[in-house]
């Protein structure tokens, strides 16, 4: 299979976008976009590109890893257009990054593992932060555009890396516990709300003491009753919605025995 030349389509990528982006020749709708408002396209386009990794799917991955492009693309043209910076700056500022955080490969270092470079890893972007963050705190810099799993086990790593956190999975547990009876004590939808969070978070601190990754383990448990509750409706037909909770329980279970 050949290979498209990387400068000279990106080349050609760029000057696509100016001109959709031209004031009086381009696109209505492009012309109309800002940072913000393709901001959501963005983070879409980033889950299109995990799932189809997930279905094993690299023909519709190439096309995926396109459409992610263009969205940096899209916002590094509106960024030029206000003087901000441009797309060369982008590939400018990740270049300097990745030999800064990757000083075991670009600086005489010897031999070195591969939780050493893990480690050197967290330090740099520690260091990164720093220079950024005017609060100056060990939870500075966790986006708060991630999936709100993902975000609270960032969130939870951040803070056990200072010696806030359980010694073991027995303290997490105890604490998913309590959130459950305070859960179930809350006498007012404000009360449910906040309290429900709190078992959320806890839950997440439980998977993180395991090692497992709780968005991952989530979509998988979502995946799993998606799949159960498909074969319930075969089997049931187009009677599944009228019949009595029980035969639905029946029915699930023989799903399970099915798997």
């Amino acid at each position: 299979m050949s290979k498209a030349n990387p400068p000279q389509q990106l080349t050609t990528l760029l000057e696509i976008m100016a001109r959709l982006r031209d004031k009086e020749t381009g696109c209505p709708w492009d012309i109309q976009q800002d940072f913000a408002s393709i901001a959501p396209y963005t983070i879409e386009e980033a889950y299109e590109v995990s799932d189809a990794i997930d279905r094993g799917d690299y023909n519709d991955l190439k096309d995926e890893l396109g459409d992610l492009l263009l969205q940096v693309v899209f916002h590094s043209q509106i960024a030029d257009e206000q003087n901000l910076f441009n797309f060369g700056d982008v590939a400018e500022a990740i270049c300097t990054k990745m030999v800064s955080r990757h000083p075991h490969v670009f600086e005489p270092a010897g031999n070195i593992s591969a939780d050493d470079v893990k480690t050197n890893w967290e330090t740099i972007k520690a260091q990164e932060r720093e220079k950024k963050d005017k609060l100056n705190s060990a939870l500075s810099g966790v986006a708060m555009a991630l999936p709100a799993l993902l975000r609270a086990q960032k969130i939870q790593k951040r803070a056990a890396r200072t010696g806030f956190d359980w010694p073991d999975i027995n303290g997490a547990a105890a604490k998913f516990h309590e959130e459950i009876e305070e859960l179930t004590n809350a006498n007012n939808a404000a009360d449910q709300f906040e309290e429900y969070g709190d078992l959320l978070f806890a839950a997440v601190n439980m998977a993180r003491h395991l090692n497992i990754d709780a968005e991952a383990a989530l979509k998988a448990g979502t995946a799993k009753f998606e799949r159960r509750f498909v074969v319930m409706e075969r089997i049931a037909g187009t009677e599944f919605a009228g019949l009595p909770l029980e035969e639905k329980e029946a029915l699930w279970q023989r799903a399970k025995s099915e798997e």
